[in-house]
C-alpha cells in the first residue's frame, strides 16, 4: 500500500501533493508548543509558549512589550549553544531553527548595541535597563576602569540604589554590603564611600543612573563584548564593536582602533578572521585566528550588525554582504534593523507619558537568585493552545499572577536541578580575571518549566485516515482514473521501445558518445589549464605593477593561498629536482 501510495503521490497532482505534506511531518512535531524562559538585566525570568514558526522578533516584541519598551533597537536576545557558543537570536529567523538545545529554551535579554550618547535617549526606562547592562559589565570585569572612574561609578550605583547616606541608618562598613567589581580593594570602598557622601548627596535614582551612563559611555571599552582570539604572532588577543569602530585589546591595554569610516569589509574563513580597511590612506588587513569555526562565523555576524548599525546613515543602505572568497561561495547574511541614527531619530519623536519604572533595588547586595515563585513571572501564550492545555491554566490566568502549576512543578524537581539553579547567576556574564578581558565561561540555564503541547494549525483529520482509506478516495476520483490510465499507457510505450533498441550496434553507438564527450572534456580541461597556469605562474612569480594584478595579490584569499599552499609546494618541487640532478650527474 505504501509503495503505491507514494507511486501516485509522484504523479498525481495538487491533491497527492496535499498528502505529501501532511505525512511529511510527525503528529508530535506539528502539535508541539515549545516553552521559552528569557532572563532579565535585573535576574528576573519571564517564561512563555511559543509555536514552531515563531520568529525571533515576536519573542522580542513580546520581552518588550512586557517592559513597554519603546527604543528596543538597542536590545536583543542572547542565547547558548550546546558546544557553549554564544548567539544573538535572528529576528528574521524562527527561534526554533535557530536553538540547538533542549527544550526548554533559556535565553537572556541583553543591550546589543550600546547608545553612543546616552543622553540623547528619551525614555527613563531606556537608560535604567542601559544602566543595569553597565552594572552587569562592570561587576563582571568588561567595563575597564581607571581607579577614579571605577570609584565614581561605584558611588553613582551605591546612590541609586541605595540613596542618601544617613549615619543613623548605614554602618561604616556599607559599602562592603555592595558586590561592585571583581576585586574590590578596601581603598576603592573608602572613595566610594566619599564620593556617595559629598558628591552624590540628593540625587534621585534617574539622575544617579544617567551620571553612571554619562561617565561610562566615555571609557575605551564602554560596549566592548569581547571575543577572545590569537593574532598573526600567536598572543591572545580580544576584538570588540564599539560605537566608535573596531578595537583590539591585549590585557588591559587597547592595541588598535579601526574607525567605522576607515573600516571597508569583514570576512571569514575557517577560523581566519579577516578586517578589511584603510589606514594613513594604505590598505590596512588584519588577521586573526579563533578557536572554532562556530567562534568565528559569530564575530563576523557580530561585526557586519555593528558596522551597519553605527556606519549607516538609514536602513535602506544596508547590503547583503558575503564572506565568499576566490575558491568558495561562503556564507551572507544582511542585518535587518534600523540603524543608529534612525533610532535616534525615532526617539526624538516619541509623546507619552513615560512608564512606571520598577528598579529592583539591593542587586548588586546579593547577586544570588531569586525563589521560583519570585522568578517566574506568568506570561499569556504567544499563540492559543490545545484546549486540554488551556483547562490546565485557567486557574493562572490575571495579569501579574504567579504560575501554580510551576511552582509545583519546581517543588517536584531533583535536588541537583535545585542546587544547579541555585548558584546560577549569569554564566554568560562570568569573567577569569578582575578588571581584564578575559575568555568566558559560558553554558545554557537549567530553567524547566512546563512544556504543554499546542494544537496545529491546518486540517489534522487527514493524519489519523489510514493509508488504504487515502488510496481508495484516490482511485475513486475520475480525473485520478484518467491520469493512471495514461501513466499505464506511457510505461507499455517505453518498455516497447526499450525492446526494440537492445541491439549490438546501440551498444557501440552509445559507447563511441561517451568517448567523445570525455575527449571534449579533456580538451576543454587542457585549453582551460594552459590558459589559467601561466596567468597563476605571472601571479606569483613575477614582479609586473599592473593594476588587476596589484589588486589580486592584495586579497586575503591569494596571500593565504601562496604562503600556506604554493610557497611549500614549490620548495617541495625544488627539492625533488635537486635529487634527480644529483642522482644524474652521479651516475
Amino acid at each position: 500500500i505504501y509503495k503505491t501510495c507514494d507511486l501516485l503521490l509522484c504523479d498525481a497532482g495538487p491533491r497527492a501533493m496535499k498528502m505529501l505534506r501532511f505525512r511529511s511531518p510527525s503528529i508530535s512535531s506539528l502539535a508541539q508548543e515549545v516553552r521559552c524562559t528569557v532572563r532579565l538585566l535585573d535576574d528576573s525570568e519571564i517564561a512563555c509558549s511559543i509555536q514552531r514558526d515563531t520568529k525571533g522578533q515576536f519573542l522580542l516584541d513580546h520581552v518588550c512589550n512586557h517592559y513597554s519598551l519603546l527604543e528596543k533597537d538597542y536590545f536583543g536576545i542572547r542565547y547558548v549553544d550546546p558546544e557553549k557558543q554564544r548567539h544573538w537570536l535572528d529576528p528574521s529567523k524562527p527561534v526554533v531553527k535557530q536553538m540547538k538545545c533542549q527544550q526548554p529554551y533559556t535565553m537572556c535579554f541583553r543591550v546589543k548595541f550600546y547608545p553612543q550618547e546616552p543622553i540623547k535617549i528619551k525614555e527613563e526606562l531606556t537608560r535604567y535597563l542601559l544602566y543595569l547592562q553597565l552594572k552587569r559589565d562592570v561587576y563582571h570585569g568588561r567595563l575597564l576602569c581607571p581607579f577614579t572612574d571605577a570609584a565614581y561609578l561605584g558611588a553613582c550605583i551605591v546612590q541609586a540604589e541605595l540613596g542618601d547616606y544617613d549615619p543613623e541608618e548605614h554602618p561604616a562598613d556599607y559599602i562592603s554590603d555592595f558586590k561592585l567589581f571583581p576585586k574590590q580593594s578596601l581603598k576603592l570602598e573608602r572613595k566610594i564611600m566619599e564620593i556617595h557622601q559629598n558628591e552624590l548627596r540628593g540625587q534621585c535614582p534617574a539622575l544617579a543612573e544617567l551620571n553612571l551612563l554619562q561617565r561610562a559611555h566615555t571609557l575605551d571599552t564602554y560596549g566592548v563584548d569581547p571575543h577572545p582570539c590569537k593574532d598573526f604572532t600567536g598572543s591572545t588577543a580580544f576584538l570588540g564593536f564599539t560605537a566608535r569602530g573596531f578595537v583590539v585589546f591585549q590585557g588591559n591595554k587597547r592595541i588598535h582602533l579601526l574607525k567605522w569610516a576607515d573600516v571597508s569589509k569583514f570576512k571569514f574563513e575557517g577560523k581566519t578572521f579577516y578586517v578589511i580597511g584603510v589606514q594613513r590612506e594604505k590598505k590596512l588587513v588584519l588577521t586573526f585566528h579563533t578557536s572554532t569555526p562556530a567562534a568565528c562565523k559569530h564575530l563576523w555576524k557580530v561585526a557586519v550588525e555593528n558596522q551597519a548599525f553605527y556606519k549607516c546613515a538609514k536602513s535602506s543602505q544596508i547590503k547583503t554582504v558575503s564572506s565568499s572568497s576566490i575558491f568558495f561561495k561562503g556564507s551572507r547574511f544582511r542585518y535587518s534593523g534600523r540603524v543608529s541614527k534612525e533610532v535616534i531619530e525615532a526617539s526624538s519623536k516619541i509623546q507619552r507619558d513615560p512608564p512606571v519604572v520598577h528598579r529592583s533595588f539591593g542587586q548588586s547586595r546579593s547577586f544570588t537568585s531569586l525563589s521560583h515563585k519570585q522568578l517566574i513571572i506568568n506570561m499569556e501564550p504567544l499563540l492559543p493552545a490545545l484546549s486540554s492545555s488551556r483547562e490546565n491554566r485557567d486557574s493562572s490566568e490575571g495579569e501579574n499572577h504567579v504560575l501554580d502549576r510551576g511552582e509545583d512543578e519546581a517543588a517536584n524537581r531533583t535536588r541537583a536541578d535545585e542546587e544547579r539553579r541555585e548558584i546560577h547567576v549569569d554564566q554568560e556574564d562570568e569573567m577569569c580575571a578582575a578588571l581584564t578581558i578575559s575568555d568566558t565561561a559560558y553554558s545554557p540555564c537549567a530553567s524547566m518549566v512546563p512544556t504543554p503541547v499546542e494544537e496545529s494549525q491546518g486540517d489534522l483529520d487527514l493524519l489519523f485516515q489510514s493509508p488504504a482509506r487515502l488510496l481508495k478516495e484516490l482511485h475513486a476520483d475520475p480525473e485520478m482514473q484518467l491520469e493512471l490510465q495514461a501513466e499505464r499507457e506511457r510505461e507499455v510505450a517505453r518498455e516497447a521501445l526499450g525492446q526494440s533498441l537492445c541491439i549490438p550496434s546501440s551498444g557501440r553507438q552509445q559507447m563511441q558518445a561517451c568517448l567523445r564527450s570525455a575527449a571534449r572534456l579533456v580538451v576543454m580541461a587542457t585549453g582551460l589549464l594552459m590558459i589559467l597556469l601561466p596567468l597563476l605562474l605571472v601571479l606569483l612569480e613575477s614582479d609586473l605593477d599592473v593594476s588587476f594584478l596589484h589588486d589580486i595579490r592584495q586579497t586575503p584569499e591569494f596571500e593565504q593561498f601562496h604562503y600556506e599552499y604554493y610557497c611549500p609546494l614549490r620548495r617541495w618541487f625544488l627539492c625533488k629536482l635537486e635529487l634527480m640532478t644529483e642522482q644524474l650527474w652521479g651516475d
